[in-house]
């Protein structure tokens, strides 16, 4: 059912932008107009600049397509959000919202970032630094998933000419992994803000160096959210799936997927190591609750446990 407008937000002027490869469709929700412009730097800011002054600029994830507003909104002194696109579709679909255009879309993402103000996070521009640590942490991942795939193709029935090569193929995938590890640890060992927001979140309980990595490449904003949001970002918000009397189980979906399988793997050693979250586990299972989604339950607690941390600041002790 369609919430009002909150009162606070009604004086808000904000901007949706729906981002295509070669281009962007923008709607200013104060005048009703909508328009145009090239995905380039050079087009954005002519198409920006008057726009400085606004309170927010929304747009989706588009697989990077986005970067050049999202800079180009900083550089003008436009606040902007990027929203997950699992969520504005939800939020449309909320509201009605049937007919799909680029012009209606960015009507939809003014109209969202209106209604969640509150709870919108600023995007910031990442130093080079973190970029290039996201970048080897995201190699890393695709590393991994050729090996597992090469590791499953060699178990396979009839593989057996194929084994010579998978095993160079694992070999190698191996040694290109070990050599991405060198040189995030080195990336580690040279930058002193990422080591501290490593040191941060390994003193957890039950987050190793794989999980804090992965923390810091793919959740920069770990740190400045709500616990919701921090949740809904992993990946890890469960989302009802009721129906009359029915109460189905509740999906984790959205967010940014890469994250969910590590924190699953946290949780796991999370349930054993933290006190408050293996009493969490504990009290699930002898409820009856399943153990995967026992474990979903901590993980979701972890994630939100490390942006309290990293927001305070503080190690925080095991006892």
């Amino acid at each position: 059912m369609p919430q009002p407008i909150p009162p606070a937000n009604a004086g808000l002027r904000i901007l949706g932008a729906d981002v295509a490869k070669g281009s962007i469709v923008f709607h200013d929700d104060q005048t009703g107009r909508s328009w145009s412009a090239a995905n380039t730097p050079e087009s954005l800011g002519a198409a920006l600049a008057p726009y400085a002054g606004y309170d927010w600029l929304i747009c989706e994830t588009t697989g990077g397509y986005e970067r050049a507003l999202l800079e180009t909104a900083a550089a003008v002194g436009l606040p902007a959000a990027r929203v997950d696109a699992a969520q504005a579709k939800a939020f449309i679909a909320s509201h009605g919202g049937r007919a799909k255009t680029d012009r209606i879309d960015a009507a939809w993402l003014s109209r969202y970032g209106r209604e969640r103000a509150a709870t919108l996070t600023p995007w910031q521009v990442p130093s080079r630094e973190r970029e290039a640590f996201a970048a080897r942490l995201r190699h890393r991942q695709d590393l991994l998933a050729q090996r597992t795939q090469a590791k499953n193709r060699r178990g396979a029935p009839g593989a057996e000419p194929l084994h010579q090569l998978l095993d160079r193929q694992i070999h190698f995938l191996t040694s290109q992994i070990a050599e991405i590890d060198r040189l995030m640890a080195e990336q580690l060992d040279a930058d002193p803000d990422l080591a501290r927001h490593e040191q941060i979140l390994r003193a957890i309980p039950g987050i190793g160096p794989v999980a804090a990595r992965t923390l810091i490449a793919l959740l920069p904003e770990l740190g400045r959210l709500g616990p919701k949001q921090a949740a809904s970002l992993a990946g890890l918000a469960p989302h009802p799936r009721d129906s009359g009397s029915a109460r189905k189980y509740r999906r984790m979906t959205g967010g940014r997927a890469a994250l969910r399988p590590v924190l699953f793997m946290a949780a796991l050693s999370a349930a054993r190591a933290h006190p408050a979250l293996s009493a969490v586990y504990q009290r699930l299972t002898a409820a009856g609750k399943p153990k995967r989604l026992a474990i979903a339950a901590v993980a979701r607690k972890l994630v939100v446990i490390a942006n309290a941390t990293l927001r305070d600041a503080q190690i925080p002790q095991p006892n």
